[in-house]
């Protein structure tokens, strides 16, 4: 897939057509460009450290909104050396916006639920881009519950904006199955691993987000609420969302400091997006050194940390005034 510059990133590709413009000048006519190429390459990389080591909150926001990054079915195609899709929810339908089954990766034989989007239109079309519906997420809890009857360790990927909001959705009661997912996940007795690939949007994502470990992406962002969203209801006007990204601490540097997250996975420079294979491998690392971690606890303990591990959410400290 061509990669689309992002509007911050516009000056690095403007620079890198300037140098492969000089390449082939000096190619066809002489050597003479060299030196001024070089240069250009030295001040190419200073240009990259600098954009992508100050990243800024609406920055990390539109990164995770690349198209060309990668989602859930990319990363296992990557890293998975067998998986198996299972369908449906038994109660109402196949929600293609939640894809999981089972998979080996390195060693290790887990069960997989992630959410999946689309590169393109059809895609997105299909996977409804990436907002599940209430049988989406009863769908990844049978699921889950098949990997504890299995003993099999659990990994979800999260990467959506959150759950469906339609007619529909409400119709099909989208807030109890995220409840009951909410609930149940906390007593599953196999370890859960959650990923945050992208966007990790409210509710839609919270709902397969109990676990014993929640990783990040480097410039993924976890969320009460999506910028504009949060833009729209605060200052009564989404252009402020660049401004409420920041207001929210949604980002991975962010959450970190906070306890929210357990360890940020690095991505490539500019984004997952730029290397798919180099963003795969990082996630696989992290992925199976916490899942070999957590397989040293049994049923009893693991419960109990995780219920302690987000029971000491929303710390906040008093001072005298």
């Amino acid at each position: 897939m061509k990669l689309i510059p992002l509007e911050f990133e516009k000056p690095i590709v403007e620079l890198e057509k300037k140098i492969e413009a000089l390449k082939v000048h000096a190619r066809e006519h002489a050597a003479g460009a060299i030196p001024e190429i070089e240069a250009l390459e030295a001040r190419l990389k200073e240009l990259r450290h600098e954009t992508y080591s100050n990243l800024n909150p609406w920055q990390r926001v539109q990164i995770v909104r690349h198209p060309a990054r990668p989602y859930t079915l990319d990363y296992l195609k990557l890293i998975a050396t067998d998986f198996t899709e299972m369908s449906g929810d038994r109660c109402f339908g196949n929600d293609r916006a939640m894809v999981g089954g089972f998979a080996q990766i390195g060693e290790e034989r887990m069960m997989i639920i992630g959410h999946q989007k689309g590169h393109d239109t059809k895609q997105n079309i299909r996977h409804n881009f990436g907002l599940a519906h209430p049988e989406g997420y009863r769908k990844a809890l049978r699921l889950m519950r098949l990997a504890d009857k299995f003993g099999l360790p659990i990994v979800c990927f999260i990467d959506t904006p959150g759950a469906y909001p339609g007619v529909a959705s409400e119709e099909r009661h989208i807030a109890e199955a995220i409840a009951v997912n909410l609930r149940e996940m906390f007593s599953l007795s196999v370890p859960i691993v959650a990923v945050v690939l992208g966007e990790g949007g409210s509710g839609g994502a919270l709902g397969i987000g109990i676990a014993d470990r929640v990783l990040i992406l480097e410039n993924a962002y976890y969320s009460v609420i999506s910028p504009e969203g949060c833009a729209a209801i605060l200052w009564k006007n989404q252009a402020e969302a660049p401004k409420a990204a920041a207001a929210l601490k949604m980002t991975a540097p962010d959450l970190l400091p906070l306890k929210l997250v357990d360890e940020i996975i690095p991505e490539p420079p500019g984004g997952a997006h730029h290397s798919w294979e180099t963003a795969a491998e990082a996630v696989k690392s992290v992925l199976l050194r916490h899942l070999a971690e957590l397989k040293k606890l049994d049923a009893h303990e693991l419960k109990d940390k995780r219920y302690a591990k987000f029971r000491a959410f929303g710390e906040f400290a008093e001072t005298a005034v």
